[in-house]
């Protein structure tokens, strides 16, 4: 009688390991791709949530926080590299299996995490969310990943600097082309510039508190952070910056109110408008797109200190409660409304100085939210244009004569920033308006490299701040 063969005995099915980190890393990506969210406002949510399940300590959030964030600001330059690793057009990638595919790619090419656990951590996260047939799938996609560093990789999927400039930046540099275009031509310059800018937005900005005038001081920020922890602004007397992240709401003042959260470039745009020259009385100020409420608390502050009342209007409901409660304790008089700054709730001429932080692209904070830059389109521009344009009109409308507008943007796009503000001057669209410019240099003391004016553009790369814009003019007829 013949002997059978012996079987192999079948390997048991193995479970596969729930890694925490990533599948929130995962559970953010799936958010921001699903719901058009942004992850500053998903991932402190879920942070907070793991911590409070106990499954997370200070290491596992930073490690989730740099894959969310690595993973969204370069995911143009991993969705050319993973699209050289697959047999379809990326297009044909199921969104759930690219966002484990970008995760993977991020820990191979953009942390020092060893290939061998990145590449088994990503295959055990798609074992769990994906399911084992698309794990083996992302398993000989990232091992292709794998075969070179990311500077070999940009060789083989970059086009050459001299055949294709902005295609170069745009791929190195994890930009759109048409965004690389647009900022180089508000920047001007050669090479050195622009690689300078792109590289400036793709790192994670500092966390930067402001004192409320007559409220906090710096002093006591530094105090309440820890003084080792913390460094004074570099150009708003009101800053402070926390050179170790922390969590800011946990803070005395900035849970009280008294401090808050802000951009450098935000509180030097709030500190112009109120510094600058106005003739003859100075009583009533407006903030006309008020929310969520950083520069209206500022503001208000300042206006406290002069006998000056705050009017801070938000055409969004939800936002004027943000407002509300930025503004909540001022010791000054103020009021907030909801309503459309381009039909004014006030009459003419009934404000000393407005500031009108129109809504735009949000070129200027792609740093805060890098998703913006894959989301935004170029006929987003067309969009906001109107609306801008009328928002301005409606500002130099609502100001007295000899008053000052401040117009602010957190875009350098020029057809968001200087050709807005010359359209409106000369009546391109509607009647002309009787104003001038005013130089806004001489209102950022000490702060370099604010070009030729009247108007300034801050930049992340020069000034370590946001890109916001401010045009000043003041009210002549």
């Amino acid at each position: 009688m013949s002997q059978q063969p012996r079987r192999r005995p079948s390997k048991p099915h193995r479970r596969p390991q729930k890694d925490p980190v990533r599948i929130l890393a995962f559970e953010a990506l799936r958010a921001v791709d699903e719901r058009d969210a942004y992850a500053n406002l998903v991932l402190p949510p879920l942070l907070r949530k793991a911590r409070e399940g106990g499954d997370f300590d200070a290491r596992d959030a930073a490690l989730a926080t740099e894959l969310v964030y690595g993973s969204l600001r370069r995911q143009g330059t991993y969705d050319a590299i993973i699209a050289q690793c697959v047999d379809r057009p990326l297009r044909e990638v199921d969104p759930p299996v690219l966002d484990v595919l970008t995760l993977g790619a991020h820990q191979l090419l953009g942390t020092r995490i060893p290939t061998h656990a990145a590449v088994s951590a990503s295959v055990e996260l798609a074992r769990v969310v994906l399911g084992d047939g698309r794990a083996k799938f992302v398993n000989a996609v990232l091992r292709k990943v794998a075969a070179h560093d990311l500077d070999g990789w940009l060789e083989r999927v970059a086009p050459e600097y001299d055949e294709d400039p902005e295609d170069h930046l745009g791929i190195v540099h994890a930009h759109p082309r048409w965004i690389v275009s647009a900022l180089w031509d508000a920047l001007g310059g050669g090479r050195a510039g622009i690689e300078d800018l792109l590289e400036a937005d793709n790192e994670r900005p500092e966390v930067t508190l402001v004192a409320r005038p007559g409220r906090s001081t710096t002093e006591e920020l530094m105090a309440a952070a820890g003084e080792e922890s913390t460094l004074p602004g570099r150009w708003s007397p009101y800053a402070v910056r926390l050179a170790e992240g922390g969590e800011p709401g946990a803070l005395d003042p900035v849970r009280e109110g008294r401090a808050g959260v802000q951009d450098e470039g935000s509180q030097l745009v709030a500190l112009a408008l109120a510094n600058a020259p106005v003739e003859g009385p100075d009583r009533a100020w407006l903030d006309g797109c008020a929310g969520p409420g950083g520069k209206a608390a500022l503001l208000a502050a300042l206006a406290a200190q002069r006998g000056a009342a705050l009017l801070a209007s938000e055409k969004q409901p939800h936002r004027a409660r943000l407002v509300a409660r930025a503004l909540e304790g001022n010791p000054g008089p103020y009021a907030v409304i909801a309503a459309d700054g381009t039909r004014p709730a006030w009459r003419p001429g009934a404000f000393d100085r407005v500031l009108v932080d129109v809504p735009c692209t949000g070129l200027g904070a792609l740093r805060r939210r890098p998703e913006a830059r894959w989301r935004r389109r170029p006929e987003d521009l067309d969009g906001f244009a109107p609306l801008q344009r009328e928002l301005l009109r409606q500002a130099l409308a609502a100001v007295r004569i000899g008053g000052v507008v401040g117009y602010a943007t957190c875009s350098p796009h020029p057809a968001e920033t200087r050709a807005v503000v010359d359209d409106v001057l000369k009546g391109r669209g509607g009647d002309p308006v009787e104003a001038e410019w005013i130089d806004a240099r001489p209102l950022m003391p000490g702060v370099p490299a604010l070009g030729d004016g009247p108007d300034v553009q801050l930049w992340p790369h020069l000034h370590g701040t946001d890109a916001m814009y401010l045009a000043l003019l003041r009210r002549t007829g």
